[in-house]
């Protein structure tokens, strides 16, 4: 018995079969695995349609906040959108970036860690 199906498997339905109960658990099988690659471009697929939801947590953060220091808006960032997924803290800071060089947010001239919302 095993999950992996192959061409000369069978399968019979047992008509004696009877129980008191009103629903019964079949276990499927998983017809196709994924290899290596195919679920490497799905992580990256995955990342890809994640990111304007990190952004959109972000401008929305810095708007209601106006300026924050970068631990305050990753840990806020991955509070918005944990009921969703749970961020990865490298692509928060990749999105912050992003949003900077679209000139949603800079960075203070005094502290390097401190941004604002240019809104």
């Amino acid at each position: 018995m095993s999950k992996d199906l192959s061409e000369d498997d069978e399968f019979f339905f047992n008509e004696k079969f009877s129980s008191k109960f009103y629903k019964v658990k079949i276990g499927t099988v998983v017809t196709q695995k994924e290899s290596e690659p195919e679920k490497k471009e799905m992580r990256q697929r995955v990342e890809e349609n994640r990111k304007p939801h990190i952004d959109a947590a972000i401008v929305r953060i810095m708007k209601a906040r106006q300026a924050l220091d970068h631990n305050n808006i990753v840990t806020e960032v991955a509070k918005h959108l944990q009921s969703r997924f749970l961020p990865n803290p490298v692509v928060i800071k990749k999105q912050i970036e992003s949003l900077i060089e679209r000139e949603f947010l800079e960075r203070d001239r005094e502290d390097r860690k401190l941004y604002r919302y240019l809104g």
